[in-house]
């Protein structure tokens, strides 16, 4: 396939880059934080709803609650199948693709930075699967999840007699006490609403700005990378 500029034509290969339950992983998740962040918001400063109608046909505030712990299971077994997943998908899922473990890994991310913030020309790297700056906030992001899942369910604890949730009564003390832990808990809330913005805009920017397909790939799985990238991605593997 070849596409054309005013400039240069570029010849693209369509590369199978995520798989299946990585796409299905990445909806669920972020259905889970959009209800989340929405019923979290009424749970931490309820409205006050006046009205005529007696108490237990106005149950509004229990089912928020209700939807809120529901999502929040479906969040976390989510959540720790992709953790799953890092080990058993494909390179592009892995978990190499994550953590910084070189310095090559650092310099790569400082480019991308140069290259996406502070919109300077001169670097031109263009990974398959996630680059590295992508990759480390992802890293950052999962470590985000963790923190929210131990913060809600020590949360939760106090209040269930079920006992998965009581294998978290130990998390209150950790962080604490119940106080800070809500505080966490709060702050955890508002990076994933600034991660989600970003995240977004990065998507739109790299699909308009490289035309591969980020958008629809979360969808199909399929990119279009560059040929000569694509061999340079193979050649690095092989060493």
């Amino acid at each position: 396939m070849t596409t054309s500029t005013t400039h240069s034509a570029h010849h693209l290969r369509r590369v199978f880059v995520w798989e299946l339950p990585v796409r299905v992983y990445h909806w669920i998740n972020a259905l889970c934080i959009l209800a989340l962040i929405g019923t979290g918001f009424l749970i931490g400063d309820p409205p006050a709803i006046m009205t005529g109608r007696e108490a237990y046909s106005n149950f509004w505030f229990g089912t928020t609650r209700f939807i809120h712990f529901a999502t929040a299971y479906l969040f976390f077994f989510n959540f720790l199948f992709r953790l799953y997943w890092g080990f058993v998908g494909n390179k592009y899922a892995n978990w190499k693709n994550f953590i910084p473990t070189n310095r090559a890994f650092w310099k790569d991310m400082w480019g991308i930075i140069k290259s996406d913030v502070f919109m300077t020309k001169g670097y031109n790297l263009h990974a398959i699967g996630h680059n590295r700056l992508a990759g480390f906030i992802y890293f950052l992001t999962f470590i985000a999840f963790g923190i929210q899942c131990l913060t809600g369910f020590g949360l939760y604890s106090a209040m269930s007699d079920w006992w998965f949730p009581n294998l978290f009564s130990w998390v209150p003390f950790l962080f604490g006490g119940d106080f800070m832990m809500r505080q966490i808990h709060h702050w955890a809330m508002w990076f994933f609403i600034l991660f989600a913005i970003v995240h977004v805009y990065l998507v739109f920017y790299h699909d308009y700005v490289e035309g591969r397909g980020e958008i629809s790939s979360m969808g199909g799985g399929w990119k279009f990378i560059e040929e000569e990238t694509f061999k340079k991605n193979m050649e690095e593997e092989r060493k």
